[in-house]
């Protein structure tokens, strides 16, 4: 895909390299906003990106290996400063938990929120979570998935960009155990609705079975921590919406 900004030579360089069949990476439904890092994030990733960070470039992973035991693992997708994460885990130490993140300061947050706790059950990918599903985690292999607040592309014509969609969701399910949840939450309820449709959609394929007793929604689970954002939220009137999908087949 090519952008109307890009100077013509970068075409010119993108072109060449495909004709010789060279993979040259491809503008992404999402926008990466670096920012900059602390000097406590950035001591946070040099201290513990060693013991926790997991690298894409390196492939399917071991969860047995790379946690040093056998135990339920929950990834969450796009865990942004890693507060509810590191809360999660540390409230959960039998538990294993994997967070995708492709914001830097982000991922450095929360590593110096887990050095803080005395974390250890936790690892994190700084990269696509559509890239890491694909490639990194075994079919079958994981207890539960969470997305919470992700990108709510509020206006109607970007609402193809949203994460929760039909065929992410069916890649979703496959890295599920039967059993295994998908659990979503957003602040959007246009885009609660969709999470919704998308999901009832499946799950009349008989692949999900809806955890909420009215089947639609759930009031927010305990282990779902209560953000700042959204007491600040609640106290506004403004609604969260949870959803919870246990995979059937």
């Amino acid at each position: 895909m090519s952008d109307s900004n890009t100077p013509p030579e970068t075409h010119k360089n993108l072109e060449a390299a495909q004709e010789k069949g060279r993979y040259i990476r491809q503008v992404r439904s999402f926008v990466k906003r670096e920012g900059r890092l602390t000097k406590g994030q950035a001591a946070a990733l040099e201290r513990s990106w060693p013991s926790m960070g997991l690298e894409h470039a390196n492939g399917p992973i071991d969860l047995a290996k790379v946690f040093g035991r056998t135990a339920d693992t929950i990834v969450e997708i796009g865990f942004g400063m890693g507060h509810s994460l590191v809360a999660m885990a540390a409230a959960a130490p039998d538990k294993n938990f994997i967070g995708i993140e492709v914001h830097r300061p982000g991922v450095g947050a929360c590593l110096l929120e887990a050095e803080q706790q005395n974390v250890t059950n936790l690892r994190v990918y700084e990269h696509d979570a559509v890239e890491v599903f694909r490639d990194c985690l075994a079919e079958d292999s994981l207890a539960g998935v969470q997305v919470f607040f992700p990108d709510p592309w509020h206006k109607k014509r970007h609402h193809k960009r949203r994460l929760i969609q039909p065929e992410f969701v069916e890649k979703l399910r496959a890295k599920l155990r039967i059993g295994g949840v998908l659990h979503l939450a957003t602040d959007w309820e246009n885009y609660a609705e969709h999470m919704l449709e998308v999901m009832q959609a499946a799950e009349q394929e008989g692949k999900w079975e809806n955890l909420s007793a009215s089947n639609d929604f759930i009031p927010r689970p305990e282990e779902r921590p209560l953000t700042k954002f959204e007491k600040r939220g609640e106290r506004l009137g403004h609604g969260v919406w949870d959803l919870k999908f246990r995979r059937r087949i």
